[in-house]
């Protein structure tokens, strides 16, 4: 029996569109960026651009592919795109071997605040904090209960 797997979008809803989220931090060695405080590994930046460029057209292929197997529940189809989308990540350095040649351990998926990058991550947390100094971002004051 398949189950149907949800999307994005009914996980969580609809990412909001923002400056903020557009353009995620990158680390100051430029070899992660980070999102929801988590590392991500960046791109291999030495890559050539036409070497690049391909293998993000068949990232996207590759996604637009899982996508669809997802909806038809075809799991062998589906089990081939989720191929198609690591190899295009491992081509272009995100996953696999590492991209850097200092031996520097891979701290791909770390919480930012658990690696050596905590302090500079602890400073953009700092520097995003709102201006008023409400710790609701948006959302309602509780209420006391009880009768009054």
């Amino acid at each position: 029996m398949t189950t149907k797997r949800r999307s994005v979008a009914s996980r969580g809803g609809l990412r909001a569109a923002s400056a903020k989220a557009s353009t995620p931090p990158v680390t100051p060695d430029g070899r992660y960026i980070v999102v929801r405080g988590r590392l991500w590994r960046r791109s291999n930046p030495g890559l050539p651009e036409p070497r690049r460029l391909a293998l993000v057209e068949e990232l996207m292929e590759a996604r637009r592919a899982v996508r669809d197997a997802l909806k038809s529940e075809a799991d062998g189809a589906l089990a081939a795109a989720r191929r198609r989308v690591d190899a295009a990540k491992v081509g272009l350095g995100e996953r696999g071997p590492v991209w850097w040649t200092d031996g520097t351990a891979d701290l791909n998926r770390h919480m930012a605040r658990n690696t050596p990058y905590a302090d500079w991550f602890a400073g953009l947390e700092a520097a995003e904090e709102p201006a008023s100094g409400s710790e609701h971002r948006g959302r309602r004051a509780r209420r006391p209960s009880g009768g009054a």
